[in-house]
């Protein structure tokens, strides 16, 4: 049984990938297709006052962004078995999809021009602003950790999640967080962003960083 889990391991990552890199087409055509009909575009995001011209979309914005969330939370509870694993899987899914985005936003339009374009990441609950390269770099990290995480479990491991590393995770998840939404109120009043708080940023990913480590370095089996 085992072994025909770790067999099944590639199949799932092929599956979740192909997944959330058709979402990410999916929902960057129709980010295109609603700035071609509002007539706006990603270099005139902000200020965010200029789209208060746009009616009640804002609302509906908020809802397809919980949509796609769920998602995603979806393919990784469909994927794993515990909680931990389809948490793993649905970190794979989302990096996946992030970079996907941009990728297909490139694609389509030549959008980013640089990985140094700001961008309004999400709205929930304010405004979430950075530079392209920083929810990349975290998305790529997703994908890695992730991926390892998730193979083992399949492998049937387990023990190697403590508690400190996963509240180190979290803490510096959030602290992450607070470098893309510590100014995003002043984002709603106009402001336009010209920098990013890359210290707060690098010490979460430092924090997240120290608590995944160890959980990919130690390869001791466990045997059911």
């Amino acid at each position: 049984m085992q072994i025909r889990e770790r067999s099944h391991f590639p199949q799932r990552a092929i599956l979740v990938a192909v997944f959330a890199f058709a979402m990410a087409f999916f929902e960057s055509a129709v980010v295109l297709y609603l700035e071609r009909a509002l007539k706006i575009s990603p270099e005139t995001i902000f200020p965010l006052m200029n789209q208060k011209s746009l009616g009640g979309l804002g609302s509906i914005e908020l809802g397809r962004e919980a949509a796609t969330l769920v998602m995603l939370a979806t393919v990784g509870w469909l994927t794993g078995r515990s909680g931990l694993e389809r948490l793993a899987w649905s970190a794979v899914a989302f990096g996946i999809w992030d970079i996907g985005y941009y990728f297909w936003l490139w694609v389509f339009i030549g959008w980013p021009t640089s990985l140094g374009n700001f961008d309004l990441l999400f709205l929930l609950p304010v405004p979430w602003v950075g530079p392209v390269w920083a929810p990349v770099v975290v998305s790529f990290a997703l994908i890695i950790f992730g991926l390892i995480i998730a193979h083992r479990f399949r492998e049937g491991e387990n023990g190697f999640v403590k508690r400190w590393n996963f509240a180190l995770l979290i803490g510096g998840g959030l602290i992450v967080i607070l470098s893309f939404t510590v100014n995003g109120t002043d984002f709603l009043h106009g402001a336009i962003p010209t920098s990013f708080a890359w210290p707060i940023y690098a010490l979460g990913l430092v924090f997240a960083l120290i608590g995944v480590a160890p959980m990919c370095r130690s390869r001791k089996k466990f045997r059911k």
